[in-house]
């Protein structure tokens, strides 16, 4: 810690990073003990934290992620999207079909980021705010695999009328990135996916990553 910095705001921020790396909660001692600090001061954070609803206790005493990051998590599509256009442009353009970012909202997929390609003469219409199951889509499909570390070489996920009849996917999941769970994907017209577009969308999604970190 430096003279300029909050000791007590750090250590809020590294309780919610606690809380939002687990899925069971924590109890205070647990936090006191990866704090590093007593009891007393653990209290008095979650207290805090309670109060703008950004913390919640269950009747056993685990304290969680609450409801209010949803308000916080709003403010961080605009972000992201910013982030990932220049590499969806790139892709989109290379490839001559709809580039996408997805991320997770709840149990749908949704596309928050979407670039047309300028010089073919059709290709899907695809729009930001479209959601789909996590389960259906390649975009989906490649978050989900990822979740489940069952994504293994080549690292993308292909699909076919899932989501529009006559419509294939590609789609890789974006890996290494913090508080981030999607995929960056294409969606074209034709009864497959040719094979250099696997490849370029894994590429796609690393740009994507490096550009969140």
């Amino acid at each position: 810690m430096t003279a300029e910095t909050s000791q007590t705001l750090d250590r809020g921020l590294r309780v919610l990073k606690l809380l939002a790396d687990t899925d069971h909660g924590l109890t205070v001692t647990e936090l006191s003990n990866k704090l590093g600090v007593n009891r007393t001061v653990v209290y008095r954070l979650l207290a805090t934290l309670e109060q703008h609803a950004l913390v919640r206790r269950d009747l056993g005493g685990r304290a969680r992620v609450g409801l209010g990051v949803l308000r916080l998590g709003r403010q961080v599509h605009p972000l992201v999207r910013e982030a990932a256009l220049p590499a969806l442009r790139s892709l989109a353009e290379d490839i001559g079909a709809t580039a996408h970012l997805t991320l997770v909202d709840g149990a749908e997929a949704l596309a928050v980021a979407v670039v047309e390609p300028t010089w073919t003469d059709y290709h899907v219409a695809y729009r930001a705010g479209f959601r789909h199951p996590l389960d259906r889509g390649a975009a989906g499909r490649a978050i989900l695999s990822a979740r489940q570390n069952v994504l293994t070489e080549p690292g993308y996920t292909l699909t076919h009328g899932e989501l529009e009849a006559g419509a294939s996917g590609a789609a890789a999941p974006l890996i290494g990135v913090t508080g981030v769970e999607g995929s960056v994907g294409v969606v074209m017209l034709s009864d497959s996916v040719p094979e250099r577009v696997g490849p370029r969308v894994v590429d796609a999604a690393k740009e994507v990553a490096d550009a969140l970190r």
